[in-house]
């Protein structure tokens, strides 16, 4: 005999639509027609259990939310600072949601795994306020991560590479991804979030959507680092335009770190090249993105505000270029979990003290492939 889900057909509508599906897409996941779809929504038929149970998976939606009377209103967990000019960003995509609600959990697990060990507090999360000086807590980023001034000396990627890895050696992990999870047909929009920070005195967590072009990232991570360093979390866009006190001041501080005045002001004044060169030789000392360095050089009132809105939108329309390549599985899923989350996860796995699929669960792999996963990273 075949069981029929009560599911309420308004539920049905709003999932899709939350999903962002067509008809022909929600379908295709329930493995049903189009027709046999918009008759569940009508509420002219209903969906087996089993059909349900694909629809709901299909659309990213807890299956228990279809049976609801009403949608229910979903927040986003963290504090949400992508409003611009004054203008309130449009409600959360489900990608977003599962993105923060995920890293919540694994940071969750990883104050635990702390706790039970006896840690300490961080003493630089939250040591600044945004009420003070820009270069005193750039200058304290600078100290606590052990890195120098760049000035072109190093190639992008190792640059990057090092200030993650010292991060993550005084405590903070760094998670990085440009989709949902494992799931490939589920990428994050940089034009909704660029990056999030969790600020905890134990466990802090930088996200940082890679999604976003290289040189972009990398002022995403230095600007969800200040979010720490004045102990403010939320989700960021890292657009210019952010008016929100603690958005200004960490880009302020990203700003400052990565284009540092003392050594931006002598080679901007010093360069005769026409403005469009002289900022693609500063995007490349400074491993930094063109937008970046128009938006320095207006900081520092070297260029019009005019100027700079007219570059700002002529980059954000020249930028759609993604990376090529899926990559190494288990390379991106250490950047995915963050090395030292993914460390102490493995390690209480290998211990026994932590069940193999637990394990897998948090960590986003099969069970079977934890210890080639733990041989990846080192």
């Amino acid at each position: 005999m075949v069981s029929y889900a009560h599911v309420n057909p308004n539920l049905l509508r709003w999932a899709r639509r939350r999903a962002g599906f067509g008809m022909d897409q929600a379908a295709q996941a329930a493995g049903v027609r189009s027709a046999r779809l918009e008759e569940w929504e009508r509420g002219d038929s209903r969906p087996t259990f089993r059909q349900a149970q694909m629809l709901a998976q299909g659309m990213h939606v807890p299956f228990g939310y279809l049976f609801l009377p009403e949608p229910p209103t979903e927040l986003l967990p963290l504090p949400d600072l992508r409003t611009v000019g004054g203008v309130q960003p449009p409600s959360p995509s489900v990608d977003l949601l599962d993105t923060v609600r995920l890293a919540l959990q694994r940071q969750a697990w990883y104050l635990e795994y702390l706790n039970d060990q006896g840690a300490d507090a961080l003493p630089f999360v939250g040591r600044f306020r945004p009420a003070d000086a820009v270069g005193l807590v750039v200058e304290d980023i600078r100290r606590v991560l052990g890195v120098e001034i760049e000035r072109g000396q190093r190639a992008w990627e190792i640059y990057y590479r090092e200030l993650i890895e010292a991060a993550e050696r005084v405590g903070i992990l760094v998670m990085r991804s440009g989709i949902v999870d494992n799931n490939t047909h589920r990428p994050l929009d940089v034009a909704e979030f660029r990056g999030f920070a969790i600020s905890d005195p134990v466990a802090p967590v930088v996200f940082i959507n890679s999604a976003d072009a290289p040189a972009a990232r990398l002022f995403t991570f230095l600007h969800e680092l200040a979010h720490l360093w004045v102990g403010s979390s939320g989700v960021s866009s890292g657009a210019p335009g952010a008016n929100r006190r603690e958005e200004v001041f960490c880009n302020a501080v990203a700003g400052e770190f990565l284009a540092p005045r003392e050594v931006f002001l002598p080679h901007w004044n010093s360069s005769d090249v026409p403005l469009p060169h002289r900022v693609a030789q500063l995007s490349q000392m400074f491993h930094v993105s063109r937008v970046v360095v128009w938006r320095r050089a207006l900081d520092l009132g070297l260029i019009e505000r005019a100027t700079y809105n007219e570059q700002y939108i002529a980059e954000l329309t020249a930028f759609r270029l993604r990376e090529g390549g899926a990559g190494n599985f288990y390379r991106n899923a250490g950047a995915k979990n963050s090395k030292r989350f993914a460390r102490a996860v493995v390690a209480e796995a290998f211990s026994g003290r932590l069940l193999m699929r637990e394990a897998g669960k948090l960590l986003g792999v099969q069970p079977a492939k934890i210890k080639t996963f733990a041989e990846q990273l080192g």
